[in-house]
């Protein structure tokens, strides 16, 4: 079976328990405006052209079977409308220009890598994480994955927005450990404005990996103007004393270092300049989720 893969990141201490190996699959059906990994949103494989990077070699032009990359009085121009993603401007552009995100690989040769480190798997308590994107978005390749793992022992994580049809996700849930997922807005309306979704069937679900059994951690990613008021933490805290039962609540600091990606993708950074919200403000809000009587966090 084939997927999608970004990044296979190996030693990662903040995607789950211990030492893990997180894979990255591409692509991802919400639109947030903050999102700071843009280079996954598309299913697809995509390229990113760093201009400023560029030596204007012209090496990629010489490769590229579109004609999107070439020279004109001996600088480099790159019309994206003719790219086709095919990478081969990435293999030869030793200068960090060109550089293409997603590449499609078979189950056993995910497995293979993340099987490098099993040792250290075992020695600390991790295992594997997959992550997006939106790992549901490749639903019955990441069911695969996950099965193999633990077939060999290996504890399984799975980052998701839960934001699908139960039945879609059900045969990977069944290989998966810990379900680490975000409610990123408690009012529909604006979960809808800014994601491009609402978050009914994100709570439906929540209490269906309660009534499984399936251990979760519910997250919040803080984003300045959106939800970082004390009545958008209060309520999700609210839901979840009421009908969940998270092993903990984990607000997560806006990330603002996304711009550069935009940039190489040619898309708008909606949150181009937006601070990023100071300990005061994590630490009251942190404080709130206290006060409801859950376990907190801040990542």
């Amino acid at each position: 079976m084939k997927g999608t893969v970004t990044d296979i990141q190996r030693f990662s201490l903040h995607d789950g328990p211990g030492i893990r190996t997180t894979v990255f699959m591409k692509g991802c059906n919400l639109s947030c405006a903050w999102c700071h990994n843009p280079e996954t949103i598309r299913s697809g494989p995509e390229l990113l052209y760093y201009g400023s990077n560029c030596i204007h070699c012209g090496e990629c032009a010489k490769v590229c079977p579109a004609k999107a990359h070439r020279l004109e009085e001996g600088r480099h121009v790159f019309d994206r409308s003719l790219c086709g993603s095919c990478g081969r401007c990435a293999g030869v552009c030793f200068s960090g220009a060109c550089l293409l995100s997603g590449k499609i690989m078979e189950v056993e040769e995910v497995l293979e890598e993340v099987m490098q480190d099993e040792a250290y798997y075992h020695r600390s308590g991790g295992g594997i994480t997959v992550s997006g994107g939106e790992a549901f978005m490749q639903a019955g390749f990441v069911a695969e994955l996950l099965k193999r793992c633990r077939g060999q022992g290996i504890h399984t994580a799975v980052e998701t927005n839960l934001s699908f049809p139960w039945e879609r996700m059900e045969a990977a849930l069944v290989h998966t450990d810990l379900v680490m997922l975000d409610i990123k807005h408690w009012d529909t309306q604006e979960h809808r404005k800014w994601t491009n979704l609402g978050n009914e069937r994100v709570l439906d679900n929540i209490r269906r990996l309660t009534g499984a059994e399936i251990p979760y951690i519910v997250r919040t990613p803080v984003i300045p103007g959106v939800n970082d008021s004390a009545e958008c933490i209060s309520s999700i805290c609210r839901f979840l004393v009421r009908e969940g039962k998270a092993e903990h609540y984990e607000l997560l600091r806006f990330n603002p270092f996304g711009g550069a990606k935009y940039q190489a993708l040619e898309k708008h950074d909606a949150f181009a300049g937006a601070a990023v919200p100071d300990d005061a403000i994590m630490l009251s809000l942190n404080g709130i989720i206290r006060d409801f009587g859950l376990a907190a966090a801040i990542g």
